[in-house]
């Protein structure tokens, strides 16, 4: 089987728009079927996007997060401090320490008295850390670019913005509390 078959495959096996309508029947809710179809493809999509993820970069002997790491490190001038990494990548300082750890035995980044505050321990990029991104750069931007290779550019734009959008609803799913249809038009 080619991989466009298999592309075309793996988006049916995702619930159709029958489906997500049974489903929401099935519960009685008033709810748009096809909004529940775009976000249950969009978890799916993120999921095979978080495992190809891991796989390119274990091509490098690195895992996304430690290849963020280093690339976050690359564009503000090779050195930050946990605190600011962790904001940067959206994580928590815990797992920053552990991305460090790893990056730091393998000689990717080292720790130093920040030259801002010396009270504060600052990472930094090592000579080998930027040998590593300098050497893996042409082959990881060609799989992005080969990656979204099937949309021309004004897609790619529409994407970005849609992309933008849908981000910002991503919070929806770890609120504390959501407003369904029901309670808007109570209120």
């Amino acid at each position: 089987m080619d991989n466009n078959n298999k592309a075309t495959n793996d988006i049916d096996a995702i619930p159709s728009l029958v489906q997500s309508q049974r489903q929401i029947d099935r519960y009685n809710l008033d709810m748009d079927a096809q909004a529940i179809l775009v976000a249950s493809r969009l978890m799916a999509a993120g999921a095979k996007l978080g495992h190809a993820s891991e796989i390119h970069f274990s091509r490098f002997g690195l895992s996304t997060g430690r290849y963020r790491l280093l690339a976050d490190l690359e564009d503000n001038e090779g050195e930050e401090l946990p605190s600011q990494l962790a904001e940067h990548l959206g994580v928590t300082r815990a797992t920053v320490t552990g991305l460090i750890d790893v990056l730091e035995r393998d000689g990717l980044v080292s720790r130093r008295f920040s030259s801002e505050d010396g009270r504060q321990r600052s990472v930094m990029l090592t000579e080998e850390g930027a040998k590593k991104l300098r050497e893996m750069a042409p082959e990881h931007f060609a799989r992005l670019e080969a990656m979204v290779g099937l949309l021309n550019i004004e897609e790619r734009s529409v994407f970005l913005d849609l992309l933008g959008r849908v981000t910002q609803g991503i919070s929806a799913l770890t609120d504390k509390t959501v407003k369904s249809k029901e309670n808007i038009s109570n209120e």
